[in-house]
């Protein structure tokens, strides 16, 4: 199956900007969207963006500006790496925009290899920040799948406790350990207590000490 074009949004009261901007990347086999402003951007459909995506964004704009979109961008899951642009950008904003996870900021007239590799810098965060959140997301729906007993048992295995250490700890046999050890190991599609330790620090599961 042939990959999804990437999709660059962009936003900025220039039309003219938005052509110019919308054009170069086509060209580049990317797929655009425009917005005048950054209320009509906030007022269109709601997407979660679940192929590669960024914004180029313009600093200065009437009514909410660049920098107040991106404050906003931050709150939401499926925010997407932010390119800026600006024709009198100032050394405060530049770094406070930096500083929010800009991925760049570029002073207009920019030259377009420029956007170019700073829009492809973008697209490979998302696209990391994607791979991220689905592998998240599964190691997640699997730590659902556990009972709150093999809950607990995890949370002692990936600390490196024996069996009958564990079985100590919650008051139980060492050989009901061994049937939650192994459900664990199972439902957790983990082949060794190494890679089970690798799952939980991906979903961010605590040790029981």
């Amino acid at each position: 199956m042939t990959p999804p074009q990437p999709t660059v949004l962009i936003v900025d009261d220039d039309a003219s900007v938005c052509r110019s901007l919308s054009r170069l990347l086509r060209q580049e086999g990317m797929s655009t969207r425009s917005f005048a402003s950054a209320e009509e951007f906030l007022l269109a459909p709601a997407e979660t963006w679940q192929h590669p995506a960024c914004m180029v964004l313009d600093l200065q704009m009437p009514g909410l500006n660049g920098l107040e979109l991106q404050q906003r961008l931050a709150r939401h899951p499926a925010s997407c790496p932010i390119v800026f642009i600006s024709g009198n950008g100032t050394i405060p904003a530049t770094v406070q925009a930096m500083q929010q996870g800009a991925v760049n900021f570029l002073t207009k007239p920019f030259d377009s290899d420029d956007l170019l590799r700073a829009v492809r810098e973008a697209l490979d965060q998302h696209r990391h920040r994607l791979k991220t959140g689905a592998r998240v997301l599964t190691v997640t729906t699997r730590i659902g799948s556990l009972t709150d007993r093999e809950r607990e048992v995890m949370a002692w295995i990936i600390t490196g406790a024996l069996n009958k250490q564990i079985a100590a700890h919650l008051g139980i046999v060492e050989k009901t350990v061994k049937v939650h050890r192994a459900r664990v190991l199972e439902k957790m599609q983990a082949s060794s207590v190494a890679d089970l330790v690798r799952l939980c620090e991906v979903a961010d599961f605590k040790s029981a000490v």
